[in-house]
């Protein structure tokens, strides 16, 4: 049975700025897919749980704390150990183009930096996912 893209978009760490991922969930479910928003200062342990219990297609993280060299390798880590090998793993915010290719090699499949643009984004997530999961493109 199909169903749209699900997508967990998360605020973890101490960062409250919460405008840009607010802006990127509604460009999502404005593109078709589902999405469940954490809401701030989420831990990565509570991302994770709430990718796992939401049977989730990806997790989605805005980072502006300059946490991320942190936060995404422990999201990466735990998805690993929860078996989510198949859940692509995305994000976007304040970081530094020389953090990005480590944030690569511990499984973050791609950063949006600052002015990118939603169509891109959204028709990242929707090529992506596929891709990574096996599934049709909705």
């Amino acid at each position: 049975m199909k169903r749209p893209i699900r997508v967990v978009m998360a605020k973890a760490g101490l960062d409250g700025h919460d405008r840009g991922v607010k802006v990127v969930a509604r460009a999502l479910r404005d593109a078709g897919m589902e999405v469940i928003y954490t809401g701030v200062h989420q831990t990565p342990e509570q991302v994770v749980e709430t990718a796992l219990q939401e049977d989730a297609d990806a997790i989605g993280v805005s980072l502006l704390s300059g946490a991320h060299n942190f936060i995404f390798p422990r999201i990466a880590e735990l998805m690993k150990q929860k078996g989510m090998d198949d859940v692509l793993l995305f994000g976007g915010g304040i970081i530094p183009e020389a953090d990005i290719p480590g944030l690569a090699r511990v499984g973050v499949e791609r950063i949006f930096q600052p002015g990118a643009s939603l169509d891109e984004i959204t028709k990242y997530v929707r090529e992506a996912v596929p891709k990574r999961r096996g599934i049709a493109a909705r």
